[in-house]
């Protein structure tokens, strides 16, 4: 554990981020504090048979803010797991969802266990017994609060919450809508499983498109050609590199916590994680460099650094020794308070988890909605507009006396179908965001870094939210 990590906790860590960017909003004290303060903390206590002995498992709900409803937030499965984690995680929530503009409060849940030491029958009993607690105190359901996949957890975990919710609230209509990250086939939306991943690339894109921000730290618009390092190559990191590399990026070394892999001439994420799954680790990766240490990768020369692991693996131990010229947060929490205020000093662009990873929270949004409505994105307007654009198409052909190739016709008769819906309010939903927290950096002499700025926008919005509701006289 390095000092930073000993000074502050990663609650702390939140708490003081948030106090940094308050002095630059107008909210009283009192308001502020109300923001800034998880509304509940729900810490269970459960027995589960585990073979031939009862174990006790300690889980956690925490929902921070009530001033939006349901709250929303992911379900980690780890022996990491601990209250004050939750709370940090909880609270981001809270921001994120205000500043991609998804009308949710912040909530975040964990279970103290690692997955690993469990058989899938075990760990579904621990799954459902975790639901039903909730069940009882209120504390998950489609208008009140939905849980999601967190690390550790996915598709089948969530299924078994959407189960043992509906055999306990029978008939309820909207009962779909009590978690997402669910399989499609049980009313979960395509492109959840990439959205975080693929969002972090939308976000870093569309600031890689920006020539000002790009001319500050010496780098070219655009994303060909950059050198990118991803730690991490779980659901959202391998899908950030694998954005990267389509788009002509160089992926030149990939971080796992076994190991890290180099090569100047970059990588293909398909080929490793085929290469993962065959031997168990990405060391030994054919054509590349083995590092002395995983965590040596995290200092190598690159234009975009991209942490998809664990919280505080920067911290002021090595962030004076990071290279890199951009740093997106597709973790949460990945640079501790004191490594953000090193790299700020030396002109990185730090773009914060609590905007660039909220693909996720987003694509959420856009199931939950689908459950509520009932039906399938693009069902009911797909048909019609690929028949529009065939006749348009044809009456230009026969205007023109042209045909179009048969590759150019498919393209231009495509009508959206989810997926595509999905990543057009994704696209949509990062670009918008990015740009609103630049606006406050530009509106502000103050305010010269992109987390401040974040904070900046998220409170000015839950503060807004609260002075609605008439709480505060």
């Amino acid at each position: 554990m390095s000092q930073e990590q000993e000074n502050y906790s990663f609650f702390q860590s939140v708490e003081r981020s948030f106090d940094k960017a308050a002095v630059f909003t107008k909210w009283d004290k009192g308001i502020l504090e109300q923001i800034k303060a998880c509304n509940a903390v729900y810490r269970i206590k459960f027995p589960v048979r585990v073979g031939d002995t009862i174990e006790v498992i300690e889980a956690y709900r925490v929902q921070h803010s009530h001033h939006k409803l349901p709250c929303k937030g992911g379900i980690r499965f780890s022996d990491e797991v601990n209250q004050d984690e939750v709370m940090a995680l909880a609270s981001l929530m809270t921001y994120k969802c205000a500043i991609v503009n998804v009308p949710f409060g912040g909530a975040k849940g964990g279970i103290k266990i690692n997955p690993r030491n469990y058989t899938p029958y075990q760990l579904e009993n621990i799954t459902r017994r975790y639901t039903a607690e909730l069940v009882k105190k209120n504390f998950i359901g489609p208008g009140v609060d939905v849980p999601a996949p967190d690390y550790g957890t996915g598709e089948r975990e969530m299924s078994w919450i959407l189960d043992t919710y509906m055999s306990l609230r029978p008939g309820e209509v909207d009962g779909y809508g009590c978690v997402t990250g669910k399989p499609v086939s049980q009313g979960g939306v395509r492109g959840r499983t990439e959205a975080t991943g693929l969002g972090v690339f939308y976000g870093l894109r569309e600031l890689c498109n920006i020539k000002e921000d790009m001319a500050r730290v010496g780098l070219e618009p655009g994303i060909e050609g950059k050198t990118v390092i991803v730690q991490g190559m779980g659901n959202v990191g391998y899908h950030a590199a694998k954005y990267f590399h389509e788009a002509g990026a160089k992926v030149i070394c990939l971080i796992e916590w076994d190991g890290a892999i180099y090569n100047e001439k970059g990588f293909n994420p398909d080929e490793v994680l085929k290469f993962k799954k065959e031997t168990g680790s990405i060391v030994n990766f054919p054509g590349a460099q083995n590092l002395k240490k995983n965590t040596d990768g995290l200092e190598l020369a690159c234009d975009i650094l991209i942490p998809a692991a664990l919280e505080s693996v920067i911290h002021k131990g090595n962030a004076p020794n990071v290279k890199a010229k951009i740093i997106g947060e597709a973790a949460n929490g990945p640079l501790t308070p004191d490594a953000d205020e090193i790299l700020n000093k030396k002109g990185v662009i730090i773009v914060p988890d609590m905007f660039l990873n909220a693909g996720g929270v987003t694509v959420s949004y856009f199931e939950w909605l689908k459950n509520l409505s009932h039906v399938r994105y693009g069902r009911l307007g797909k048909r019609f507009d690929e028949n529009m654009n065939i006749h348009i198409m044809s009456v230009i052909e026969d205007l023109t006396g042209k045909k179009v190739s048969e590759k150019e016709r498919k393209f231009i008769a495509h009508g959206a179908d989810e997926v595509d819906l999905v990543y057009s309010g994704l696209e949509e939903t990062m670009h918008a965001a990015l740009h609103e927290v630049r606006d406050v950096m530009v509106a502000s002499s103050d305010v010269h870094d992109m987390r401040t700025a974040a904070y900046v926008c998220a409170i000015n919005k839950v503060g807004a939210a609260y002075e609605q509701l008439g709480i505060f006289p």
